[in-house]
């Protein structure tokens, strides 16, 4: 288990939100980020982008030029105080090889790339979990192929954890 008490002068707001995909973030991020003047913002999306064209084909689709387009012009609207930290999409479906995880690949590859970009601390989340996936096929990281259970949640926490150590004192 992991166990971590924050300074008193921290506080977490947490504004993800179930399903929603990069283009749904632009249309909430100046009233949940911008007008919260974050000292550190933490970005996790990407995932709904490529798994809605796997379940919901009929929707207008974010190709990932498109999420790649939508997301630098987030970012950009960031103050340069802003310290930033950009985790990869996980999986879709506990298979390495499966369609959703080889859609997901350029859309990691845009994160990775945004993190160079505008010297944001990147979370291999991806990695972390295709790891997890080659190493131990038989402990279950998600319920559906998205949606985490606590190992999913664990790995994703340790990551980033280790990643972020150094710009915050926990």
């Amino acid at each position: 288990m992991i166990k971590h008490v924050l300074p008193e002068d921290v506080r977490v707001i947490n504004k993800g939100v179930n399903g929603h995909r990069v283009t749904d973030l632009a249309l909430r991020w100046k009233r949940d980020v911008i007008d919260l003047e974050p000292d550190l913002l933490s970005v996790s999306i990407g995932i709904n982008d490529v798994w809605r064209q796997l379940d919901s084909p009929g929707l207008s689709q974010v190709d990932v030029s498109k999420f790649e387009e939508v997301y630098r012009d987030l970012l950009s609207q960031l103050p340069t105080t802003t310290k930033l930290v950009l985790m990869e999409p996980t999986i879709i479906k506990e298979n390495p090889q499966s369609q959703g995880n080889q859609m997901l690949i350029p859309y990691v590859e845009v994160v990775r790339k945004l993190a160079v970009e505008f010297d944001a601390v990147p979370i291999p989340t991806h990695d972390v979990f295709i790891d997890h996936l080659t190493k131990k096929p038989d402990v279950s990281l998600t319920t559906d192929g998205v949606h985490m259970r606590k190992k999913g949640n664990e790995l994703m926490a340790k990551a980033w954890l280790k990643e972020t150590e150094s710009l915050i004192d926990l």
